[in-house]
């Protein structure tokens, strides 16, 4: 069985005095790189959003950071300016390794948000992730990174369904927490078969 690491949005936004920093989010780097060598392949997920982008607070007049919106693809949380294309906000942390074997970009479209690492938020729209896994026969994910309950709860939950063998290394993964939601999140991934460990 060929295994892949992926490694999701370990971002300088997402990190300690980030614009969108996750808890301990710099804590994830050091566990990931020593798990990268025992791999088939891995690969990297960045968001990536153009300025002005839908899922921030700052496009929607009058709104709070944090608030819920309904988007034509259901409801959508409005962010922070984070991760904004080509700023140092969106560029790797710097002490993660990134030679890996693929990058994914996610979230570049300006009126939808990609948490997951293979589709888009309306579900539907592909990020290509699933079909580069395919030819090159990778059958077994490992998940690490950000954000234990948004990109990667909902990465897993994607891979589950197209039928991939799934874990989350958990001590890899720091979560944002907004009322509960990695504890929802680690939830709904034991139901899909996401084994956490």
């Amino acid at each position: 069985m060929t295994r892949a690491l992926i490694v999701i949005d370990v971002q300088n936004d997402f990190c300690p005095g980030g614009a969108l920093a996750v808890p301990e989010g710099d804590a994830v780097v050091a566990p990931i790189n020593a798990m990268m060598d025992s791999f088939d392949a891995v690969i990297l997920t960045q968001d990536w959003h153009p300025a002005g982008h839908s899922s921030f607070a700052s496009a929607h007049p009058g709104a709070a950071p944090y608030s819920m919106v309904k988007m034509p693809y259901g409801d959508q949380v409005l962010w922070p300016d984070h991760c904004i294309q080509n700023t140092p906000g969106a560029a790797f942390h710097p002490g993660l390794r990134t030679d890996g074997d693929l990058i994914i970009r996610k979230g570049f479209r300006p009126g939808i948000d990609s948490y997951s690492a293979f589709f888009e938020n309306d579900r539907t729209t592909p990020t290509g992730l699933d079909g580069y896994l395919r030819t090159r026969g990778i059958s077994e994910l490992v998940l690490t990174g950000l954000a234990t309950d948004f990109c990667v709860n909902y990465s897993a939950l994607d891979a589950a369904r197209l039928g991939f063998r799934v874990s989350v290394a958990l001590a890899a993964c720091r979560g944002i927490d907004l009322d509960g939601s990695v504890a929802a999140a680690e939830s709904a991934m034991r139901e899909a078969g996401v084994q956490l460990v």
